[in-house]
């Protein structure tokens, strides 16, 4: 399953995703993982959930991020939850390869068993309706 918290900058997407991971830690059967941009969010989550800074592994396009979540699920089968919060901003979301990670992101959270929540900023430059397949939060 794929959730999408959108919206504007600054209008809290980032401690939703942090309430959210928290909430998650508390009843989640396996491991949850935070993967943000930046370091801010450390201090706020559980000490449960294994939060990575993304901003130390040179993730710049689509097809890196996916490897990346693919490198997670293969050095823990124990994971049931990602939270990716910051790693899509400033990405071209109308390219063809944006259509194609969430079709890939959603292959890979069915074909593992993961929930994925992401955070995005609207940026005028995607459409609400294109992410419908999705739960989107806001």
């Amino acid at each position: 399953m794929i959730q999408v918290i959108y919206g504007k900058r600054g209008s809290g997407k980032s401690k939703k995703m942090v309430s959210l991971a928290n909430e998650q830690a508390k009843t989640a059967k396996g491991n949850v993982v935070f993967v943000d941009d930046d370091s801010r969010a450390i201090h706020e989550l559980d000490r449960d959930i294994r939060f990575i800074n993304a901003e130390e592994y040179a993730l710049t396009d689509y097809r890196s991020i996916y490897g990346f979540l693919c490198g997670i699920i293969a050095t823990n089968y124990d994971v049931t939850t990602i939270f990716v919060d910051g790693l899509l901003n400033g990405m071209d979301k109308k390219s063809e390869s944006s259509d194609k990670i969430f079709e890939k992101l959603q292959e890979f959270s069915e074909a593992h068993e993961i929930d994925l929540y992401i955070a995005m900023h609207d940026e005028g430059d995607l459409a609400v309706s294109e992410l419908e397949k999705y739960k989107v939060l806001s």
